[in-house]
Protein backbone atom coordinates (compact mmCIF):
# COMPACT_ATOMS: atom_id res chain seq x y z
CA UNK A 1 0.00 0.00 0.00
CA UNK A 2 1.43 3.59 -0.89
CA UNK A 3 0.49 6.71 1.43
CA UNK A 4 1.63 10.01 1.49
CA UNK A 5 3.52 11.41 3.74
CA UNK A 6 1.33 13.70 4.91
CA UNK A 7 -1.06 11.41 5.01
CA UNK A 8 0.76 8.86 7.03
CA UNK A 9 1.13 11.57 10.24
CA UNK A 10 -2.20 10.95 11.25
CA UNK A 11 -2.00 7.15 10.66
CA UNK A 12 1.14 6.11 11.66
CA UNK A 13 -0.64 3.70 14.12
CA UNK A 14 -2.24 2.05 12.22
CA UNK A 15 0.47 1.83 9.48
CA UNK A 16 2.69 0.31 11.69
CA UNK A 17 0.13 -2.29 12.85
CA UNK A 18 -0.55 -3.54 9.01
CA UNK A 19 4.06 -3.57 8.51
CA UNK A 20 3.92 -6.00 11.56
CA UNK A 21 1.34 -7.96 10.04
CA UNK A 22 3.41 -8.14 6.71
CA UNK A 23 1.87 -5.86 4.57
CA UNK A 24 3.97 -3.48 2.79
CA UNK A 25 3.67 0.06 3.18
CA UNK A 26 5.35 2.51 1.15
CA UNK A 27 5.14 6.45 2.02
CA UNK A 28 5.62 8.81 -0.93
CA UNK A 29 6.57 12.24 -1.03
CA UNK A 30 4.75 13.99 -4.24
CA UNK A 31 3.71 10.39 -5.65
CA UNK A 32 7.47 9.10 -5.39
CA UNK A 33 8.40 6.38 -3.12
CA UNK A 34 10.15 7.68 0.12
CA UNK A 35 10.49 4.99 2.68
CA UNK A 36 9.13 1.68 3.58
CA UNK A 37 7.76 0.25 6.83
CA UNK A 38 8.87 -3.02 7.78
CA UNK A 39 8.21 -5.31 11.07
CA UNK A 40 11.65 -5.86 12.81
CA UNK A 41 11.98 -9.14 13.26
CA UNK A 42 12.11 -10.22 17.25
CA UNK A 43 15.01 -10.90 18.83
CA UNK A 44 16.06 -14.46 19.72
CA UNK A 45 15.45 -14.98 23.85
CA UNK A 46 16.95 -18.26 24.44
CA UNK A 47 20.28 -19.96 24.33
CA UNK A 48 18.68 -22.04 21.56
CA UNK A 49 17.34 -19.69 19.31
CA UNK A 50 20.81 -17.50 19.62
CA UNK A 51 22.90 -20.42 18.45
CA UNK A 52 20.25 -21.33 15.23
CA UNK A 53 20.36 -17.83 14.41
CA UNK A 54 24.45 -17.52 14.55
CA UNK A 55 24.97 -21.06 13.14
CA UNK A 56 22.17 -19.90 10.06
CA UNK A 57 24.84 -16.76 9.65
CA UNK A 58 27.97 -18.78 9.53
CA UNK A 59 26.18 -21.32 7.26
CA UNK A 60 25.62 -18.11 4.73
CA UNK A 61 28.74 -17.45 5.86
CA UNK A 62 31.12 -20.04 4.12
CA UNK A 63 28.81 -20.68 1.24
CA UNK A 64 29.61 -17.00 0.08
CA UNK A 65 33.79 -17.86 -0.04
CA UNK A 66 35.19 -17.30 -3.47
CA UNK A 67 37.62 -19.76 -3.85
CA UNK A 68 41.31 -17.75 -4.28
CA UNK A 69 45.02 -17.32 -2.46
CA UNK A 70 45.43 -17.73 1.35
CA UNK A 71 45.42 -14.18 2.54
CA UNK A 72 48.08 -15.38 5.25
CA UNK A 73 50.73 -15.64 2.28
CA UNK A 74 49.67 -12.87 0.00
CA UNK A 75 52.19 -10.79 0.68
CA UNK A 76 55.38 -13.57 0.15
CA UNK A 77 55.19 -12.67 -3.33
CA UNK A 78 56.34 -9.06 -2.41
CA UNK A 79 59.86 -10.23 -1.02
CA UNK A 80 63.39 -11.44 -2.12
CA UNK A 81 63.66 -14.68 -1.50
CA UNK A 82 67.46 -14.68 -0.96
CA UNK A 83 67.79 -11.25 1.33
CA UNK A 84 63.84 -11.11 2.59
CA UNK A 85 63.80 -7.46 1.47
CA UNK A 86 61.29 -5.77 -0.71
CA UNK A 87 61.66 -6.50 -4.81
Amino acid sequence: MKVSISDAKGRLTDLVRRAEAGDEVVLTRHGQPAAKLVAVRPVPRSPHERRAVIDAIVRRAREKVAPGPDAARSQDFLYDEETGLPG
